[in-house]
């Protein structure tokens, strides 16, 4: 008898596996597709659409998965979720612009999907580190390190010459259960930085839930707004945003500093989170953000426990979907379950836990220690994950 050698294949760049065995150099590229698989969560369509897109998938060789009384039209309306190889799934999603019931503009939103980044995509480390410097005296990490202006210019120097592509600047904590700070005392602090900043051409962040905070820092040349409310907190800020062009980080918070831990329950969170983030989408894009400017970020910490931190970080790229560039910031926060540790201990868990958000392809990583992920960045550039 024929003693057959089997092993699963774990290397995410499948094309050089299949070239390895001699396939042809020619189709390859059309091959991968049929060995990377995605499942694509559907929302709210009718028992109708729903049994449709199931004879669909069937009959390409994948599946759909429904609610078990949409056979009988028994259920009004269900979520689904469509599963199988790259290949597969576009083929669903030409079929789909011949369906009835508006499932055209479904198969253009399913392709649209498809378009993001790859899962066996190699490594590209297009990762851009944002620095974050604090002008506080509470903030969770550095509180009142960087509070008066000298050591302030002084480490936003250290984050130019550390490497940061951006520099996050804020003048009010948001760590759990910290107060508010009025806006004339958030400007007496950043405005100063602000200047200096742009004197320096350095690409300014800053971090902020105040329309007037987020207006007067804009006339100095901040580049981007970074609002952890995603609107919730100052109903102008969209206005403002798309007054000056800029670019914002809208981020997911479940409540406000002062109480977002307090309530922690979700039914199911990446799903929470998706909607209400394409929800403050839709409402940059009616006041008229442009969607290249809009930068989506989940809130690890805001609003989570440590397990639904560790949640999203597995399953950031459910979120590439949104069509918006995505942040994460994970820096030193309490997810890493150290509160008695240095910050130099810290940032060493910070950087094991962001490597998996370059290999994500996650599109910027905030950061306190700009200089240990720059080494990471330009280690990672030689590696294939």
């Amino acid at each position: 008898m024929h003693d057959f050698l089997v092993r699963e294949i774990i290397n995410s760049d499948i094309k050089k596996e299949i070239l390895d065995i001699g396939y042809d150099k020619s189709y390859v590229h059309k091959a991968c597709e049929k060995f990377e698989y995605k499942n694509i969560k559907i929302f709210n369509i009718t028992s109708a659409q729903a049994n449709i897109i199931k004879q669909l998938a069937l009959s390409v060789g994948c599946d759909c998965a429904t609610n078990k009384d949409c056979i009988t039209g028994k259920a009004e309306s269900s979520n689904c979720i469509l599963g199988g190889s790259l290949s597969q799934l576009k083929l669903v999603a030409s079929k789909l612009s011949a369906q009835p019931f508006g499932l055209k503009q479904l198969g253009e939103n399913l392709s649209e999907t498809l378009k993001s980044p790859s899962t066996l995509q190699p490594f590209n480390p297009s990762t851009k580190i944002v620095g974050v410097l604090n002008l506080t005296k509470d903030s969770f990490s550095d509180g009142g390190e960087f509070y008066e202006y000298g050591s302030a210019i002084e480490h936003l120097e250290e984050l130019i010459k550390d490497g940061a592509d951006i520099i996050d600047i804020g003048a009010e904590s948001t760590k759990p259960f910290s107060q508010p700070v009025d806006d004339n005392s958030q400007l007496e602090k950043l405005i100063p930085v602000v200047k200096y900043a742009k004197e320096r051409n350095a690409i300014i962040s800053i971090d902020t839930r105040s329309a007037k905070v987020a207006e007067e820092c804009l006339k100095l040349g901040a580049d981007t707004i970074n609002d952890v409310s995603g609107f919730e907190y100052d109903e102008k800020m969209p206005e403002i945003i798309a007054k000056y062009d800029a670019k914002v980080v809208i981020q997911h918070s479940k409540g406000t500093p002062e109480n977002m831990q307090d309530n922690t329950d979700y039914s199911n969170l990446m799903d929470e989170i998706y909607l209400s983030l394409k929800s403050k989408i839709d409402i940059a894009l009616s006041k008229g953000i442009k969607k290249e400017n809009i930068i989506i970020d989940p809130g690890i910490g805001f609003g989570k426990t440590r397990e639904q931190n560790f949640e999203i970080i597995r399953r950031i790229e459910e979120l590439y979907s949104l069509g918006c560039e995505v942040m994460l910031g994970i820096s030193r926060k309490s997810l890493l379950n150290m509160p008695d540790k240095s910050n130099e201990i810290k940032d060493i868990y910070t950087v094991a836990l962001n490597t998996l958000a370059v290999q994500k392809h996650v599109d910027y990583i905030r950061v306190h220690n700009v200089k240990l992920h720059k080494q990471l960045l330009e280690l990672t550039s030689e590696v294939i994950f």
